[in-house]
């Protein structure tokens, strides 16, 4: 990308700005001045060194111009200070209620495997390791486990409640030795992200929901590492940056890599699937396909949803790359910020047979015992012995009670 002094090019929107129709906002407008904060770092001053001499001398120790800490660095170890990253985040805290209530879960005599898995969905280092473990089993999936789901089934409960239980914690506000501010910075932005591409894959029907979670949790893990090495990263690198585009750019620019690259390698290391870190590495990558298009769009809406500036002509770009034009990307931007009507995931194996299944979404529709007959070509009792079936295999004591068991669990 080819840098338009501070900006990228491109005009940007904010949440009071439309986006307008297929083309954005006018290219020439004079773009909005960014907010002081945005979801991942603090803005520098709109100066910074000219792009065409990056090699340029930084300012002296102690300076507080940008790139004053990470550019005089950039050629001392950079290798070792990656290496030395990477390792560090073999003990990145996850936080301490996230940990406590997959305990609690984990502890009960029949521990749904749902709460389980939005459990451990809800926290990045608990994905992080529970992923991992899951991959390094002895087992035909070594290497193959792409979601919580799948982890959960490889997984014996004994196994994550002990992993659970070892784990470092952090507490809300809490400012660690090694991470500082980070974990909790990091995991709002997270969290925002997993839950705007889950809206995005259920509205689409996307069928590879429960990867996309893991992936728009962990997309953006190549930040921790770049934030350890480099002391002044992200705010000393970004500069006068506002939007995603024009952030990776200045970390090409001063780093000589990106934090979705660092991200792809560091889930390479974890020996995380091949889909997993490839989405994680191509996040940002106008042609992204799959859980890459999905978790782009999403980290555009999750930094337009809490202020920050973002590119109208990205959006829509990346909008297009799943399917949505521009009316489905205004009915996206419209709902994000109220609670989701989605479906809820199919996480817990479901055991009703199809025909039962059949019978149950008619029930739920108010038809009676003769409508769901004539419509499936059955007899009356038939369709009498398939509901005392269900109700014996949801544990339901009638018709309500199964209906909302069954679309609680996606099953519906």
């Amino acid at each position: 990308m080819k840098a338009q002094g501070a900006g990228m090019g491109g005009s940007t929107i904010r949440p009071d700005m439309p986006i307008e129709g297929e083309a954005g906002m006018d290219p020439g407008a004079t773009p909005p001045d960014p907010p002081s904060v945005t979801t991942d770092d603090r803005l520098m001053p709109t100066s910074a060194p000219t792009p065409s001499a990056p090699s340029a001398p930084r300012a002296a120790s102690g300076s507080r111009e940008p790139y004053a800490v990470v550019g005089r660095s950039r050629n001392e170890g950079h290798g070792k200070r990656l290496t030395a990253a990477f390792e560090a985040l073999e003990v990145f805290p996850a936080l301490a209620e996230s940990r406590n209530r997959l305990l609690a879960l984990i502890s009960e005599e029949r521990p749904s495997t749902g709460e389980v898995v939005r459990a451990i969905e809800s926290d990045v280092a608990l994905v992080i390791s529970v992923l991992r473990l899951a991959n390094g089993m002895d087992s035909p999936r070594r290497g193959q486990v792409e979601s919580i789901v799948g982890s959960v089934e490889v997984l014996s409960p004994e196994a994550v409640q002990r992993l659970a239980a070892n784990a470092e914690t952090f507490e809300f506000f809490e400012r660690g030795k090694t991470w500082d501010a980070a974990p909790e910075r990091f995991r709002l932005h997270a969290v925002a992200v997993q839950r705007a591409a889950d809206r995005l894959a259920a509205a689409s029907g996307y069928p590879h929901r429960d990867r996309l979670l893991v992936t728009a949790l962990l997309h953006d893990v190549g930040k921790l590492v770049l934030m350890h090495a480099y002391p002044g990263y992200p705010r000393q690198v970004h500069g006068p940056a506002r939007t995603p585009e024009e952030r990776l750019h200045y970390e090409r620019r001063e780093l000589g890599v990106d934090h979705a690259l660092v991200g792809g390698v560091l889930a390479r290391r974890w020996n995380l699937p091949k889909a997993v870190a490839s989405a994680i590495e191509r996040h940002h990558a106008e042609d992204a396909q799959g859980d890459s298009a999905f978790v782009r769009l999403a980290d555009m809406l999750a930094h337009y949803s809490q202020g920050s500036p973002v590119s109208s002509t990205e959006l829509l770009k990346a909008a297009r790359a799943v399917g949505f034009g521009p009316s489905e990307l205004r009915a996206v931007l419209y709902d994000l910020p109220y609670p989701s009507k989605d479906r809820p995931r199919s996480v817990e194996p479901c055991p009703l047979s199809t025909r039962e299944l059949e019978v149950l979404k008619r029930l739920a529709q108010g038809m009676v015992y003769k409508q769901i007959a004539l419509e499936l070509s059955l007899s009356t009792s038939t369709v009498r012995t398939h509901l005392h079936n269900i109700y014996g295999k949801l544990g339901a004591v009638d018709r309500a009670q199964a209906v909302l068991h069954a679309t609680e669990r996606g099953w519906l």
